[in-house]
């Protein structure tokens, strides 16, 4: 039984189911033609093309107008033919109910798909105070009786019930635009006088606040650019002035992608979920494997012309330095704008996206095969040679007979966008298959429903963000203070436990580990030596490796190294052969060492501009001080002790550039401290006025800014 439903909720309902009416990956198409185990073309998958493959199907007859009797192979196959049905007519609708079967093993057995205008808004009774302050929210609802029901039958879905009579007018409203909106078919220049004011300023108002003001969001970033002189935001507005999309990016996401940006995720888990906010995120994995965030926006409009926008004005954040690697969800208009803003980015499909909507297309037959969900991620995640994957993967269909199933057949036809093996050529940063950080839809299930308010997300966002850092900080005063521990007496496996954080470290230690295991045959000699790489219990798989004596340099056929940075097995059951000792320096990505913080590029900037005249601009003087600042900063918060330090210092430093405003004359003598010098931090340690504990936490500190400190 439902409980009582807060005003406004019938509205956000509305506009929720709306969009998910729009959804641009829910429209069927042909299911003939597609043949597994067909080579991959670029631009043609299977005899239709990408973009078919990537639908959903309804059923083979295809018919244009919904009758009683039809039958689909899945709910979402059904939810996708009315979405065209819906499309063609000119009307968004959305799921109105749905119903589950008894027992242990609960399953969708029924769903009802009406009208979005169906139903009655209920106004509650306010009082003249209440009736002053807030203004009367719109509605859609108008009773419409407009529906298709579906039920399940054994291994297909019938239409049970069905009313196609619409108590309103059909083609003339702008929903119509908003499906062509959001396939990305309308321009800058048409979205705003073609969108209808009232479907704008519901959406607004749902996802900004009341009034769609946004007065609340451009306060926060007013006073987080106060906090934060390198914070930049950006607001894309339309014609008359309203908020569209938002972006914004603090300092610390800035040095995160400096660091961490070669490989980038552009999450919008948003949309799996009806209960989020429009809220994206670019993020990454930094070098203790734990995510970390390089901007976020609020992105209202999903058309190739906002995503565009979001795209180079985040670049433009970041430095103009597009990522090696870009993953995302399926989109059309979000990949027609990465293959415009991101042309030498290797674009690919998020696995776990993909997995994930499987699930959702097979439920009924992972009710059946409860080891078939099991089955295709380790064929996906843990298959080492694409012959292994395309092998495994045809076993699995022909043991439960899924030749025939559409989405096992589009998804492979595309395996090439979003498979890891086939794209292990390029860097995306993936030591682990099978880890999965935590992404905006666990976020936001944790902490959001459909009444959080703007401001209290954004409070939650920024603690969670807080928390991360914190994690990053800890990680690494367990990297520097507590040795990893090794297995052998390897000088190859100590270089790389100094060398690492302890979380990589760990990875690098499994394929060292199992580097041991394998029968190395040397196959060519010569200046490039060529070697085939076994295992007893799996012959059928061999790797190549060729090895270079004059630079000592390796290669794999597994691509390992290029995907994901650290060095694979096969290379080093090489390595311990030819040359025991250490591992050329090249192997070691700064990226994933204790020393990935350390600022090069900050350095090589600040030297940049002190090439320039100081005292023709006060915009140089500002940018190398806030260069300093920040080196500081990410020291300095290594840990309660450091920030502590860190924190006095700099406070004393502020206060000697206050004196010495007031008395130039002071800057001859030598008391003033520099934070940037070495020396400073001396002077502070051999100070005799201060206490013992003092004295070692301001030496740790100095420590800690001395890039050349290593651990014992």
């Amino acid at each position: 039984m439902e409980g009582k439903r807060a005003e406004g909720d019938e509205l956000i309902d509305d506009y929720v189911d709306c969009l998910m009416s729009l959804d641009t990956n829910a429209r069927p198409g042909p299911s003939d033609g597609l043949i597994l185990g067909a080579p991959v073309v670029e631009g043609a998958v299977g005899g239709g093309t990408e973009l078919d493959a990537m639908r959903d199907f309804a059923s083979a007859e295809d018919p244009k107008e919904p009758v009683l009797g039809m039958t689909f192979e899945s709910d979402e196959a059904a939810k996708a033919f009315y979405n065209e049905y819906a499309r063609r007519l000119g009307f968004p609708f959305r799921v109105g109910r749905s119903r589950r079967s008894k027992g242990t093993e609960e399953v969708v057995v029924m769903k009802r798909f009406v009208c979005s205008r169906e139903g009655t808004c209920k106004k509650k009774q306010k009082s003249p105070d209440e009736a002053t302050r807030k203004r009367e929210r719109m509605s859609m609802r108008e009773g419409c009786n407009a529906m298709m029901e579906v039920v399940r039958e054994s291994d297909h879905w019938i239409v049970s019930k069905l009313e196609k009579a619409h108590n309103h007018d059909l083609g003339t409203c702008s929903a119509n635009v908003g499906y062509i909106r959001a396939r990305g078919l309308l321009g800058g220049s048409d979205k705003v006088t073609m969108v209808g004011p009232d479907e704008m300023a519901f959406l607004r108002q749902n996802v900004l606040g009341e009034g769609g003001d946004a007065q609340g969001l451009i306060d926060y970033l007013k006073k987080t650019q106060v906090n934060d002189p390198a914070f930049s935001h950006a607001i894309q507005v339309d014609r008359n002035g309203c908020v569209v999309n938002v972006f914004w990016a603090d300092a610390r996401a800035k040095a995160a992608y400096r660091h961490f940006g070669d490989a980038v995720t552009f999450d919008t888990s948003y949309k799996k979920n009806k209960y989020m906010m429009p809220f994206v995120t670019f993020s990454g994995v930094n070098h203790h494997l734990q995510p970390v965030v390089f901007g976020c926006a609020l992105l209202m409009e999903e058309t190739e012309f906002s995503f565009v926008w979001l795209f180079e004005t985040w670049l433009a954040a970041m430095g103009g330095k597009a990522p090696c690697s870009l993953v995302t969800d399926q989109n059309r208009a979000m990949k027609a704008a990465i293959g415009k803003v991101f042309p030498n980015s290797c674009h690919r499909f998020c696995k776990w996206n993909i997995l994930g909507r499987t699930k959702q297309k097979l439920t009924h037959v992972y009710t059946e095969h409860p080891n078939l969900r099991d089955e295709l991620e380790s064929c996906v995640l843990e298959s080492e040679t694409t012959a292994t994957f395309e092998t495994t993967w045809m076993s699995i269909i022909d043991k439960y007979d899924l030749r025939k199933n559409s989405w096992l057949q589009a998804i492979y036809n595309i395996r090439q966008k979003w498979v890891p093996l086939y794209l292990m050529d390029t860097f995306f940063a993936e030591i682990a298959p099978t880890l999965k950080l935590e992404t905006m839809n666990d976020f936001y299930k944790k902490y959001f429903n459909t009444k959080t308010t703007l401001e209290v997300f954004l409070n939650q966002f920024n603690l969670r963000m807080a928390s991360q850092y914190d994690d990053e900080a800890k990680a690494d005063m367990d990297t520097y203070l507590n040795k990893a521990t090794t297995k052998t007496a390897s000088l190859i496996e100590k270089q790389a436990a100094s060398t690492y954080t302890k979380a990589v470290f760990s990875k690098f230690q499994e394929e060292f580990t199992e580097s041991l295991g394998f029968i190395i045959q040397k196959t060519g000699d010569g200046g490039i030596s060529k070697y085939s790489i076994t295992k007893d219990e799996d012959p059928s798989e061999t790797f190549y490796v060729t090895y270079n004596a004059s630079n000592k340099m390796a290669n794999c056929s597994c691509k390992y190294f290029e995907f994901s940075g650290i060095l694979c097995r096969h290379i080093l059951g090489v390595y311990i052969i030819v040359d025991p000792r250490t591992l050329p320096p090249d192997y070691f990505l700064k990226r994933w060492t204790r020393n990935a913080r350390d600022d090069d590029a900050l350095i090589e900037e600040s030297n940049n501009y002190h090439n320039e005249d100081p005292s023709q601009s006060i915009t140089v003087r500002y940018n190398v001080l806030c260069i300093d600042a920040i080196r500081c900063a990410e020291r300095g918060a290594g840990s309660e002790a450091v920030y502590k330090a860190a924190k006095d210092i700099l406070q004393k430093a502020y206060q000697e550039i206050i004196a010495y405003e007031r008395n130039p004359d002071r800057g001859s003598q030598r008391d003033v401290i520099n934070i940037n010098e070495d020396v400073t931090i001396d002077d502070a340690i051999n100070d005799q006025s201060m206490p013992d504990s003092g004295r070692k936490v301001t030496n740790l500190l100095g420590q800690f800014l001395d890039s050349s400190w290593s651990p014992v």
